[in-house]
């Protein structure tokens, strides 16, 4: 992905869009960024209570710029926490919603086998929500959309980028949309759903049990085969033999090397892992232009049968027929039939309500087709990013394990030898 793009000395102005789009207009081709490093920091929170919290070092230089001299050109910097970056994503939610907004690193470690804590102040969780932090605008960067958005731009570059009532309407705008959609999928159903976006629901679900199966799997392994090392105990068995002392003694220092090296194998998986974690949170991003999709759709199913509804009443007011039962029908046979007038009257306001009607379907309609077409596009450009930054992941995943193999099978080969000595 971006992250196997990017040089050691943190050159990421070379970095391309992981789904090969062009990205002469992307933002990654004119600023270098980078998250530098972590910091701790203590002070008073918004109920005026006392806490610690981490700060992260964003570095941001025009590409390719150097000084008279020569060198480099020192980069502008600022720090951020963790919970603006949630503000960013936040706004980019609510402002794109076709598009499948990068995720942020998780908050807490999940899936983690026993040397790494689940505290997120632990130096080793930070340092790798770190490498998140820096993936996460890296990809906003390269986005063709995203990275053009002056909101993103400010985040970057200006300290006080947004105002307090901006932030608060931030918010509010993000829990407005978000309890529209937890009403639609707790009360209604679309008639109609786009079998695409439907198809896509299903596979982005499945992905995600897929994952986090593969990641709980990976967790108990590593804990169960560190354990199992520290079970062959050859060298401390070697103190109570004689004839076959020497032996256990060799076999057991081969054995205490290689258990000694599993810890950084271990650490190196979790970098992998790391990258299927994105993608277990991707799949949430996915599901998310899913659900609005679902929404536009109802309200515009709403729309017609709203139209619908008032194109019958019409109806019926200018032959007299009521085709269902109503409280009208029953109104008219108890208290007699409306005036003439009363009929024209009421037929003259439907009529400029089914006017209204038909544009409010009319906007619906093209807001509905805009929205599959730009999320329609983001779908395909992810599905690329995805399907290439995958197979790279496990391409080096397997790599690395064919590696670690083979310093097992040496280390079993040299432990039977010390066996044959004895």
């Amino acid at each position: 992905g971006l992250r196997s793009a990017v040089g050691k000395n943190g050159n990421y102005a070379a970095a391309e869009t992981t789904a090969g789009h062009s990205t002469s207009t992307a933002l990654l081709k004119k600023m270098e960024i980078s998250v530098a490093e972590a910091d701790k920091r203590t002070g008073k929170n918004t109920v005026n209570m006392q806490e610690t919290y981490t700060v992260y070092l964003i570095e941001t230089r025009p590409a390719e710029s150097v000084s008279e001299e020569g060198t480099p050109v020192a980069p502008d910097t600022l720090w951020r926490r963790y919970s603006e970056f949630e503000l960013l994503r936040t706004y980019l939610l609510v402002t794109y919603p076709y598009i499948i907004v990068p995720p942020l690193p998780e908050k807490r470690a999940e899936f983690v086998w026993h040397k790494l804590s689940a505290d997120n102040l632990d130096p080793d969780f930070v340092e790798r929500r770190r490498v998140g932090l820096e993936n996460f605008l890296l990809r906003l960067a390269s986005h063709p959309v995203l990275s053009n958005d002056n909101i993103f731009f400010l985040f970057l570059t200006e300290i006080f980028y947004l105002s307090y009532i901006n932030r608060k309407k931030i918010f509010l705008l993000f829990q407005k949309a978000d309890s529209r959609l937890k009403s639609l999928s707790a009360m209604f159903r679309v008639k109609n759903p786009d079998k695409r976006f439907t198809a896509l629901k299903h596979y982005s679900e499945d992905l995600s049990t897929v994952i986090s199966q593969l990641l709980r799997i990976r967790a108990v392994k590593n804990r169960w085969g560190k354990s199992v090392l520290k079970t062959l105990f050859f060298s401390e068995w070697s103190a109570i033999e004689k004839e076959m002392g020497d032996g256990l003694q060799s076999a057991g220092h081969h054995m205490d090397t290689y258990a000694a090296s599993i810890d950084d194998i271990l650490e190196e998986e979790e970098h992998y892992a790391d990258q299927l974690k994105e993608y277990l949170f991707y799949t949430e991003a996915v599901r998310s232009v899913c659900r609005k999709h679902e929404l536009i759709q109802y309200e515009l199913e709403m729309a017609a049968q709203d139209l619908s509804y008032k194109k019958q009443q019409k109806e019926e007011l200018e032959t007299g027929t009521v085709r269902i039962f109503s409280l009208k029908g029953m109104t008219s046979k108890l208290f007699g039939q409306e005036t003439q007038e009363q009929r024209e009257s009421k037929v003259s306001a439907l009529e400029q309500s089914i006017q209204e009607g038909e544009d409010a379907l009319k906007e619906k309609n093209a807001e509905s087709q805009e929205f599959v077409e730009k999320a329609w596009n983001d779908i395909e450009r992810f599905k690329e990013q995805k399907e290439k930054d995958l197979r790279e992941a496990l391409i080096s995943y397997a790599i690395m394990q064919i590696s670690m193999c083979k310093k097992g099978i040496q280390v079993w080969s040299n432990a039977k030898e010390c066996f044959n000595k004895m």
